[in-house]
């Protein structure tokens, strides 16, 4: 399958990095960068014109809660529940800072929609984990060198953490088109895209079909 994936690591404000990867997914060639305002992401988004646009960042809501501000004792979507269960670590999106992130995410992808474009949700933390790679807290160079395990090419040392989920992001954006990824959570609620996700797996069970 030819043709290429966007990966968005989001920040919850345009004064803040959010990184950029252009993945290819025959060749996993990635070309990186930084934006910030929601113009340059969807222009750059636009004119790459990607099979899909995997987001990191909270793009639904809990059922039950009419806004992220609403005060609710509703806190968590199944998808978040069933990181949870998997013992995958994560903020919940009604805590501080994620709901500025939350609600920019909600925004980027109706723009990226109504540009006609695929948008998923992905978490670049927990896909790290489930591929048995370190996350960023871990070391930014540990995290680079076990996305190039994984195939990617183009990575360069001292590549920035935002840089690093976006790649990690536009993988699981590759491995939703190539149909190999386990979604979490209600469709109708909204899904988080994840690697496949074996029975009985927990973090720090690598799975031996990654990695080249």
């Amino acid at each position: 399958m030819g043709g290429r994936v966007v990966g968005i690591d989001l920040a919850g404000s345009e004064k803040r990095d959010t990184g950029f990867c252009l993945l290819d997914v025959e060749t996993l060639e990635a070309e990186v960068r930084i934006l910030h305002s929601d113009g340059e992401i969807l222009e750059a988004s636009v004119s790459s014109r990607p099979l899909v646009v995997a987001v990191d960042a909270p793009l639904s809501i809990p059922r039950g809660r009419r806004s992220i501000d609403e005060r609710s004792p509703v806190h968590f979507r199944e998808c978040d529940l069933q990181l949870r269960r998997l013992g995958i670590r994560f903020f919940p999106i009604t805590l501080g800072p994620m709901r500025m992130l939350t609600k920019r995410g909600m925004r980027i992808k109706e723009l990226l929609e109504n540009a006609g474009m695929d948008v998923i949700e992905v978490y670049p933390g927990g896909a790290q984990d489930v591929l048995g790679i370190p996350r960023k807290s871990r070391g930014l160079e540990e995290l680079r060198r076990g996305l190039e395990r994984l195939g990617i090419k183009g990575l360069r040392p001292g590549m920035t953490g935002d840089e690093l989920d976006a790649v990690t992001a536009a993988y699981v954006g590759m491995l939703y088109v190539r149909g190999e990824y386990t979604a979490l959570g209600d469709p109708d609620e909204g899904l988080i895209i994840m690697p496949p996700i074996p029975r009985g797996w927990r973090p720090g069970k690598q799975l031996s079909n990654y990695g080249r």
